[in-house]
């Protein structure tokens, strides 16, 4: 019997579903390796694409930015460094390397940026094909299906860099979904004593064993004077709501900066008062993407300081990625994984 040359995959077919669908297997271009899936995690990005809420997105591309497997094949004119069997995670975010932003190492920021998952097909199948450039080798210990952690974390590794955490610093997460706790986790590590802010006490026992000094309900937050030293020196905002992202900027005292590190929708907009950000002298700063972040993400997840694969609450096979789809939607859990290529 000749081997299929089609596969199952979750594919944003129309506004306001994703759905699993037969597409060809990727045919090999120079310069790609094929990768077969082993985890593949849903991500608040694809509700957003899913509600057409992302402008870059494509119709009808197969989902999953989060993704890591094994090499299973390298196109015979590609340079690369990793072997075929060998486990890799896979960066989403393929630049131009034309741009000025490229040229001048902000590739993040390239209007021409090509996303897997979001603009191209991507992991959330048997098989995805990705440039040589994103393939990032993981050490066996890290597991493969933990290895799919890599890319939200490197996001959150540009987030904490971007909050400039110096020890002893009062830091404020606000969301202790996966990016929260991930937050949570690098800031800690980093010196900071950190508050969590959130809503589910599920969510908030999780911070408490991430390393949080201290969790409360959003009703408890009480806001002091920033003026004369109430308030957080950092604070990161990790839901992407505009109540949230407004109650970030309140929350800082004077000289603080704030993190919006969730995602809002794009016609959100919400009230900021010049004088107050001038009065506190506040830096208020964003993070898009997660440049040059893999690899360090890698060794943080080899280092294995904190459980990183905890945070991995639910697991699916692709058949029954409805039941995940709906598992994310309620969040009851924390990250839920797909793994496409188990039954």
């Amino acid at each position: 019997m000749a081997p299929s040359t089609t596969m199952k995959v979750a594919s944003w077919e129309t506004t306001g579903t994703i759905s699993t669908v037969d597409k060809q297997i990727p045919e090999l271009k120079p310069g790609y390796i094929l990768v077969r899936v082993t985890a593949s995690g849903i991500c608040g990005t694809d509700l957003h694409i899913c509600k057409g809420e992302t402008p870059h997105a494509t119709h009808k591309v197969t989902i999953g930015h989060e993704n890591a497997g094994f090499v299973e094949q390298i196109h015979p004119d590609t340079v690369t460094t990793v072997k075929q069997g060998d486990l890799v995670a896979i960066d989403p975010n393929i630049p131009c390397h034309a741009c000025t932003f490229c040229r001048n190492k902000k590739y993040h920021l390239c209007p021409k940026l090509i996303c897997l998952g979001v603009s191209v097909n991507g992991g959330m199948a048997k098989y995805m094909a990705a440039p040589a450039e994103a393939v990032f080798p993981v050490p066996q210990s890290v597991g493969p299906v933990t290895a799919s952690l890599a890319e939200p974390l490197s996001c959150v590794i540009h987030a904490v860099d971007t909050g400039s955490i110096k020890t002893g610093d009062q830091v404020l997460v606000m969301g202790a979904g996966p990016i929260g706790l991930m937050t949570l986790g690098l800031a800690s590590l980093a010196g900071g004593r950190v508050t969590v802010v959130e809503p589910s006490k599920m969510r908030r026992e999780k911070a408490l064993a991430f390393g949080a000094a201290e969790v409360l309900d959003p009703e408890e937050l009480k806001l002091g004077d920033p003026c004369m030293g109430d308030g957080f020196d950092v604070v990161f905002e990790c839901v992407g709501r505009p109540q949230t992202m407004e109650l970030a900027v309140n929350c800082a005292k004077a000289g603080g900066t704030v993190v919006w590190v969730g995602v809002a929708k794009p016609d959100v907009t919400i009230p900021v008062s010049p004088f107050n950000v001038y009065r506190r002298e506040l830096t208020i700063k964003s993070t898009y993407t997660n440049p040059y972040g893999m690899e360090r993400a890698i060794k943080v997840l080899a280092e294995n300081k904190l459980d990183w694969g905890s945070l991995i609450t639910h697991s699916f096979t692709l058949d029954q990625f409805e039941e995940a789809w709906k598992v994310f939607l309620d969040g009851s859990g924390l990250k839920v994984c797909v793994r496409p290529n188990e039954q």
